[in-house]
C-alpha cells in the first residue's frame, strides 16, 4: 500500500489552473522523483502535499489520512518533513539551534538527543560548526543544515525542494550522496530537482511534469534512456 496517495489535484493562483488533475503515489522506502521545467508545478505539488498551499479539489492522503484540511504544522508530527527550496535556514539562529527547532514537535529529550547524535554522524561538518550562526555557513553547509534540521523530526518521508539549486559541484555530489543514505536509513523521499540525470541515478521512479500535469512516468532508469527525457531534461 501506498505510503502517500496523491489524487486528482487542482490547485488555482487565482484564475490560473496551476495544477491541473494530478495524481500519483510513493511508496514506503522508494526515492520518488518530480521532474519538470520551471513553472511546471512541482513546487506547488510538495506545497500543497505540506499544507502551505490550498487545492481547489483532490485528494492528499498520508498513511491512509487525508491532508488537504490539515494545519501545516500539524502535518510536521504526522511524520512529514519538508527541505524547501532556497533551504530558509534560521540564518540569525546557531546551528544546534536550528537543529533544535527542528525538533519542536517532539517531547522525548532523549530520543531528541539520539536523533541530533544520528544527524551530526550524518553531517560531520554540522557538528564541527554547531555553535556557529546559520548565516555565516556556506551554500553546500546551509543545505546540509536544512537537511539536518528535516531529520530532527524524525520523519517518514522527507520532501526536498530543489537541494542541490546553486552548489558547487562537489556539494552537489555529497548532497545526493546523503539524499541516498537517508533512503537506505528508511526515510521515503520525494525530491523535486532540476539536475535530471543525477536525481534519475539515485530514484526509484519519477514523475515529468509540464505546465500542471503529469507528461510521463515511469522507472527512473528506463526514464533516463527516454528519447523525450533525454532530449528535455539530460542535454542528450
Amino acid at each position: 500500500m501506498a505510503m502517500l496517495t496523491i489524487k486528482d489535484l487542482n490547485v488555482y493562483y487565482g484564475v490560473i489552473h496551476a495544477i491541473k488533475g494530478v495524481s500519483f503515489e510513493v511508496n514506503e522506502g522508494e526515492v520518488i522523483a518530480l521532474l519538470g521545467a520551471n513553472g511546471a508545478g512541482k513546487t506547488t505539488i510538495l506545497h500543497t502535499i505540506t499544507g502551505l498551499v490550498q487545492a481547489k479539489s483532490g485528494s492528499v492522503d498520508f498513511e491512509e489520512r487525508e491532508l488537504t484540511k490539515v494545519p501545516a504544522h500539524k502535518i510536521v508530527s504526522l511524520g512529514m518533513a519538508h527541505v524547501p527550496e532556497g533551504r530558509r535556514i534560521f540564518l540569525e539562529l546557531t546551528v544546534f539551534e536550528n537543529l533544535s527547532m527542528g525538533a519542536y514537535t517532539r517531547k522525548d529529550k532523549k530520543e531528541i538527543a539520539d536523533t541530533l547524535e544520528m544527524v551530526y554522524s550524518r553531517f560531520p561538518r554540522l557538528k564541527e560548526r554547531r555553535s556557529q550562526i546559520a548565516g555565516t555557513l556556506s551554500g553546500g553547509e546551509q543545505q546540509m543544515l536544512a537537511m539536518g534540521r528535516a531529520l530532527m523530526s524524525h520523519p517518514k518521508i522527507m520532501l526536498m525542494d530543489e537541494p542541490s539549486m546553486g552548489l558547487s559541484p562537489i556539494f552537489v555530489e555529497e548532497i545526493f550522496d546523503i539524499i541516498r543514505e537517508i533512503s537506505k536509513g528508511g526515510t521515503t523521499v520525494l525530491l523535486v530537482e532540476q539536475n535530471a540525470k543525477k536525481t534519475l541515478q539515485i530514484a526509484d521512479r519519477a514523475y515529468v511534469l509540464e505546465t500542471g500535469k503529469i507528461v510521463l512516468s515511469g522507472d527512473a532508469k528506463e526514464l533516463m534512456n527516454d528519447p523525450k527525457v533525454k532530449a528535455a531534461y539530460l542535454g542528450e
